[in-house]
């Protein structure tokens, strides 16, 4: 879950526009990767400067610059604030390279300096061109992809019915042991939910997330409940109906999610920089510390999604491919140092974990993201 959020749009508007990009996105001239007819977008405190606001579709490329003071978001959005592609996290100084597919039509590019606030946005233009051909194993991992999504969030609804249950009943210790184990479904396809936009503000966000006039409800004003407040009562038990029916509209919204290569490979690497944001730092789960859960099921989707995708990255990248395979076996062993037991999805609590140890899981993080940030390129080739 990011600190913040984009503007809210209804469900309604949301899937009414699923049309504007499509799987059978066109392909500029410009090789993804090769910084040949890349958008340079230069990202200030007080700006957000691209090298052209029109560019043909297919996979085009942002490579981005920050040269402002504070941590900035890149985003491209459709016009109804759904995220085609982000890229979270990028500090003062330094660059990042995002490859996404786009079909012709209007969009956004957002930067979000200090991550606050709607952004500074750009409109652009995406023109048309010829239709991208997706080989056999791309099409494979896009469908093993969908078909995951939509698994978790059918597996989910259980599980959130029995913390919701415990939360109408009153009972403070049963609600506190089912809270994280309902949120692991959602943490492994974050990615996929955000990008809906009016769906993650209702069920994952923070109180120092919210909006102007927003009302707090999710999962973590009832974690704010059960251990801060450490009281249960009508307004939870109508907090705990309002999740079960947002997420039972998300369950229902992620079969017509658009999923495509580069989709699913930035997705990853946002995982990854959810993890650095908030889980590392002990910020997303606050009163509860059950931190090592929700890093541990973000950790899993990245890989679910780039084990589908690693046929196609074997071919174009394979020296990438075996830093990959080198990174996630070593963040996945250093998080089992946590478990209470082996196999267990039960983890120390976080306010149990040092400074010291924290800073080796945040190198093992990013040890991992900067070459996870190279897979979308990798990808399309």
């Amino acid at each position: 879950m990011r600190p913040v959020r984009l503007s809210v749009v209804t469900a309604a508007t949301a899937v009414a526009a699923l049309t504007a990009v499509t799987g059978c996105a066109e392909k500029s001239d410009a090789k993804a990767g090769d910084g040949a007819g890349a958008v340079q977008v230069t990202a200030k405190d007080d700006a957000c400067e691209l090298s052209k606001n029109e560019f043909p579709a297919g996979h085009v490329e942002l490579a981005v610059e920050n040269k402002g003071s504070k941590v900035t978001e890149v985003y491209v959005l459709f016009p109804d604030d759904r995220i085609v592609t982000e890229r979270e996290n990028i500090g003062p100084g330094t660059k990042a390279t995002v490859t996404a597919e786009v079909k012709a039509g209007s969009y956004e590019i957002v930067c979000k300096p200090g991550m606050k606030g709607d952004g500074i946005r750009q409109k652009v233009t995406v023109t048309g061109g010829t239709a991208v051909k997706r080989s056999p194993e791309m099409d494979a991992a896009v469908a093993g992809y969908r078909k995951y999504v939509q698994a978790q969030a059918d597996e989910t609804l259980p599980k959130v019915k029995v913390f919701t249950d415990a939360v109408r009943a009153g009972d403070l210790e049963a609600a506190k042991k089912a809270y994280a184990p309902s949120r692991i479904g959602w943490e492994r396809t974050e990615p996929v939910a955000e990008s809906f936009g009016d769906i993650d503000p209702k069920v994952d966000v923070r109180a120092d997330g919210l909006e102007p006039g927003q009302e707090w409800t999710g999962w973590h004003r009832l974690e704010k409940a059960l251990w801060a407040d450490k009281k249960l009562g009508p307004e939870t038990a109508a907090l705990a109906d309002t999740l079960d029916k947002d997420l039972t509209d998300w369950q229902k919204r992620v079969g017509k999610a658009e999923i495509t290569p580069t989709s699913m490979a930035n997705g990853a690497k946002e995982l990854l920089d959810e993890v650095a944001a908030g889980k590392v730092t002990g910020e997303e789960e606050r009163y509860s510390h059950t931190d090592l859960v929700d890093f541990k099921a973000n950790v899993e989707g990245a890989q679910q999604s780039y084990e589908l995708l690693k046929p196609v990255a074997s071919k174009n990248d394979p020296a990438l491919v075996t830093e990959l395979d080198k990174q996630f076996s070593a963040l996945s062993a250093l998080l089992d140092k946590y478990r209470d037991a082996p196999d267990s999805y039960e983890f120390t609590s976080y306010e149990k974990v040092g400074k010291a140890q924290r800073k080796e899981l945040s190198d093992g993080v990013n040890a991992l993201a900067e070459p996870l940030s190279k897979l979308a390129a990798a990808v399309v080739k």
